[in-house]
C-alpha cells in the first residue's frame, strides 16, 4: 500500500472547521529518516512512511488559515524535503 490508513483514523472526527490537508513527502535522496523527524517536529503535522515507497504520507491541520500559512513557510524551508505534492485539502468557509 502506498498509504497508511491508521494516519486517517481521526482525520475527520475532529472539528471541521480547521484546514486540513494531506500531501505526498518527497524527501531528498537518503533523507527519509531526516524528513520524517523534522515532519514529527512540527506542530499540526502527522507524517508516516508510505509502505512501499521512498514517500512520506503527510497530513495536516491546523487551527486557522494564520496557522496554516505559518506552516506553509515552514514546510518550504525543510532542508531534506525535495518535493511536496498536495492529494486531499479541505477549508471549511
Amino acid at each position: 500500500h502506498l498509504y497508511h490508513p491508521s494516519i486517517f483514523r481521526n482525520l475527520f472526527s475532529k472539528r471541521n472547521d480547521m484546514p486540513v490537508f494531506s500531501y505526498l513527502a518527497y524527501p531528498k535522496r537518503g533523507a527519509k529518516e531526516q524528513l520524517l523527524k523534522e515532519l514529527a517536529s512540527l506542530d499540526y503535522c502527522e507524517a508516516t512512511p508510505a509502505d512501499n515507497e521512498e514517500i512520506l504520507i503527510l497530513v495536516t491541520e491546523t487551527p486557522g488559515e494564520d496557522q496554516e500559512t505559518a506552516l506553509q513557510k515552514k514546510l518550504k524551508n525543510l532542508k531534506s524535503l525535495e518535493s511536496l505534492g498536495m492529494t486531499f485539502g479541505h477549508v471549511d468557509p
